[in-house]
């Protein structure tokens, strides 16, 4: 039901809200001078660190040689649109040392597999 959550545009809009925010309390802090906004800004920066954070540690967990050493065992199957796919989903839910820990046998990673498979294959607009 929310799978939105997971999704780059709602990150991306969710960071667009921010700014926007930020940018309406400096806006009346110079008009008025009153700490109120600047604490509004304060505030909306610390939640928007908390909110976002996430967000770019599963961009920023992996180096470009761990990717390519990943990337090259999913192109052995032939359908390397999914490969591609799954591949991101790992890159955004494990970090690299999560994931060369991960036990690949486990139920829970192959109910993960399982889930993002059909993720990149659902055809849905939503």
């Amino acid at each position: 039901m929310f799978d939105f959550l997971d999704s780059d545009w709602f990150n991306i809009t969710l960071e667009i809200v921010f700014l926007l925010l930020i940018s309406y309390d400096i806006k009346k802090y110079f008009q008025t001078k009153k700490r109120e906004y600047l604490v509004n800004v304060v505030l909306t920066i610390g939640f928007a660190i908390w909110v976002l954070y996430p967000y770019y540690k599963s961009y920023f967990g992996w180096e470009e040689s761990q990717k390519a050493a990943l990337i090259s065992t999913c192109q052995d199957s032939n359908d390397t649109k999914l490969c591609n796919c799954i591949d991101e989903a790992i890159f955004k839910t494990y970090l690299y040392e999560e994931y060369k820990a991960l036990d690949k046998n486990a139920t829970e990673y192959k109910e993960f597999l399982k889930e993002s498979k059909e993720d990149c294959l659902d055809t849905s607009w939503f």
